[in-house]
C-alpha cells in the first residue's frame, strides 16, 4: 500500500474517532441548558432538587466527554503538517482565518465557562451557573461552525484566486469564503444530528437508569426531556435539513451525488429514487434495486422530468474539460471502484438510522404523551440500545460527505494523490496507525469503562450492593 492510501487510512482513523466526541458535547450541553434552567426557574423545592441532580450526573458525564474529544482532536491536527503538507500549504492562507477563529471565539468560551459550570454550583448565583451552561453550549456550536467552514470550503470553495505560481489558494472575501454555497446546509445538518446524538445519549442513560431501577424520578424527567428534543431534530434532520442539503449538493458537486444516490448512468427525465440496491462497481451497476420511479427528479428540481446527469455522463465531461486545457480534471473525475461503492452504501445507511430515529422517538413521545413509557421495557432496552446510533450515522454522513468529493480533496482545485507529502514514508506512517489505533482503543475503552462505572452510581450519588460502581468522574 502506497504512503497516500496510508495517509488517507490514518486520517480517517483520527477524524473518526474525534468525531465521536463533539456531537455529544454539543447536543448534551442544549440538553443541560434545559434541565439546569428547570433546576433554576421550578418553584417546586422537592422539582428542583431533582433537576438538579440530573445536572450534576449529566455534567460529569459531559465533562469526561469533552476531555477525551479535546485530546484526540489536539492530535487530529498535527497531520496537517506531517501527512499533507502539499495540503496545508495550498489551502493554508484560506483556513488560517476559520481556524484561528474557532480557538479564539469558540473553544476558549466553551472551555473556560465548563471551568464555571463544573465547579461553581453553589457559589455563584442560579442565574450564573445557568447561563454558564448556555455559554458552554453556544461555544460548542460556534466550535462546530467554524470547522464546518474549513471543511465546507473544501466541498464548494469560494472567495479565493489560484496562485499557481505559489501553489496555493488565496483569500479574495472572507464572507465569500466563510458562507460558501455549502456551510450553511452542512453546519445546520450537523447540529441537528449532535442534538440527536445528545438526545439519545441522555434518553439511552435514563432508559438504563430506569431498567436497573436507580434513581428513577431522575430518570423519568431526563428521559421525558430528550425524547421530546430528540423527535424534533431528527425531523428537522430530514425535513427540511437534509432534503435541503440533498439538493444543494446536486447543484454544486453533482459527482458526489450521482455516486450516493447510485445513479451511474443518465436520466433524461424520471429519475429514480434508490431505496434499496446492491451495488456492483465492475462495472458500475445496481443488483436487486428498488426504485421510486421519478421521485428523484422531483425530490431535486421540483420536476419529475427534471434530467440528472450519471456517473458515465459527468465523466465525459471531465474527459472534455481535460481536452480543453484544465489539467487538474485529467483522469478520473468521480468516486471510482470501492469508494463509489462505500459512498452509495454510507448515504443510505445514515438515511436509514435516520428512520429509526424518527419511528422510535415517535414512538417514545407517543408513549410519553399516554403515561406509559416509563414502564415500557421494550421501549426502553431500545432507547438504551440506539445509544451508539446517530454517532454511527454522524460517520456515515462524514463518509458519505469526504469520499463522495473523491478524488478531489480540494472539489475542482487539488487531488487527493497531489496533497500528501512527499518526505514521509509508507512505514513511517504504517507505524503511526498502529500506534495511534492502540492509544484510542485505550483511550475510548477508559471513556466506556467511566461512563459504565458513573451509570453504576446513577444520579443519587450511591453504588449498587457490594461496592461497585465506586464515584469516579
Amino acid at each position: 500500500m502506497d504512503a497516500v492510501a496510508l495517509a488517507r487510512i490514518q486520517f480517517a482513523l483520527t477524524v473518526g474517532f474525534h468525531f465521536l466526541f463533539p456531537p455529544i458535547s454539543i447536543g448534551l450541553a442544549w440538553l443541560l441548558v434545559g434541565v439546569e434552567w428547570k433546576a433554576w426557574r421550578t418553584g417546586d423545592p422537592g422539582e428542583r432538587d431533582l433537576w438538579e441532580r440530573a445536572g450534576v450526573f449529566f455534567a460529569k458525564v459531559l465533562a469526561l466527554t469533552f476531555a477525551v474529544g479535546v485530546a484526540s482532536g489536539i492530535v487530529m491536527e498535527f497531520q496537517f503538517g506531517t501527512n499533507w503538507a502539499t495540503y496545508s500549504r495550498f489551502v493554508g492562507d484560506i483556513f488560517g482565518a476559520p481556524l484561528a477563529a474557532e480557538g479564539v471565539f469558540a473553544f476558549f468560551l466553551e472551555s473556560g465557562f465548563l471551568g464555571l459550570y463544573l465547579f461553581g454550583r453553589n457559589k455563584v448565583s442560579k442565574g450564573a451557573h445557568w447561563f454558564s451552561i448556555l455559554m458552554v453550549a453556544v461555544g460548542a456550536t460556534l466550535s462546530a461552525f467554524w470547522i464546518i467552514v474549513a471543511n465546507s470550503w473544501q466541498q464548494t470553495p469560494a472567495g479565493y484566486t489560484l496562485n499557481a505560481a505559489a501553489g496555493r489558494a488565496e483569500l479574495t472575501s472572507f464572507a465569500e469564503a466563510v458562507f460558501n454555497p455549502s456551510t450553511g446546509h452542512r453546519y445546520l445538518h450537523t447540529v441537528l444530528a449532535a442534538l440527536v446524538s445528545g438526545a439519545f445519549f441522555m434518553g439511552g442513560f435514563s432508559a438504563l437508569l430506569l431498567l436497573k431501577g436507580r434513581g428513577i424520578e431522575v430518570a423519568r424527567r431526563t428521559l421525558g426531556l430528550s425524547v421530546v428534543v430528540g423527535l424534533v431534530a431528527s425531523l428537522l434532520l430530514a425535513f427540511p435539513s437534509g432534503h435541503e442539503h440533498a439538493r444543494q449538493v446536486a447543484r454544486t458537486q453533482p459527482e458526489k451525488f450521482a455516486a450516493i444516490e447510485g445513479i451511474y448512468e443518465s436520466h433524461a427525465s424520471h429519475a429514480p429514487l434508490v431505496l434499496f440496491a446492491l451495488p456492483q462497481t465492475r462495472p458500475p451497476e445496481l443488483k436487486a434495486a428498488v426504485e421510486v420511479p421519478g421521485l428523484l427528479s422531483w425530490m431535486t428540481f421540483g420536476d419529475v422530468n427534471a434530467p440528472i446527469k450519471g456517473i458515465s455522463e459527468l465523466q465525459a465531461d471531465c474527459d472534455a474539460r481535460c481536452d480543453a486545457g484544465d489539467k487538474v480534471w485529467c483522469g478520473p473525475c468521480t468516486p471510482q471502484g470501492f469508494e463509489l461503492w462505500l459512498g452509495f452504501v454510507s448515504f443510505h445507511n445514515m438515511v436509514l438510522l435516520g428512520a429509526w430515529f424518527i419511528g422510535l422517538l415517535g414512538l417514545a413521545t407517543f408513549l410519553l404523551w399516554r403515561r406509559r413509557l416509563f414502564d415500557n421495557r421494550l421501549v426502553l432496552r431500545a432507547l438504551a440500545w440506539s445509544i451508539p446510533l446517530p454517532l454511527a450515522a454522524c460517520q456515515l454522513g462524514w463518509i458519505t460527505a469526504e469520499v463522495g468529493r473523491q478524488p478531489f480533496i480540494v472539489h475542482g482545485l487539488l487531488r487527493t494523490k497531489d496533497a500528501a507529502s512527499v518526505t514521509v514514508g509508507a512505514g513511517e506512517i504504517l507505524v503511526s496507525i498502529v500506534i495511534f489505533s492502540l492509544v484510542y482503543l485505550a483511550l475510548g475503552a477508559l471513556w466506556i469503562f467511566l461512563l459504565k462505572k458513573k451509570l453504576d452510581v446513577g444520579p443519587d450519588g450511591h453504588p449498587p450492593a457490594g461496592g461497585a460502581g465506586m464515584e469516579v468522574v
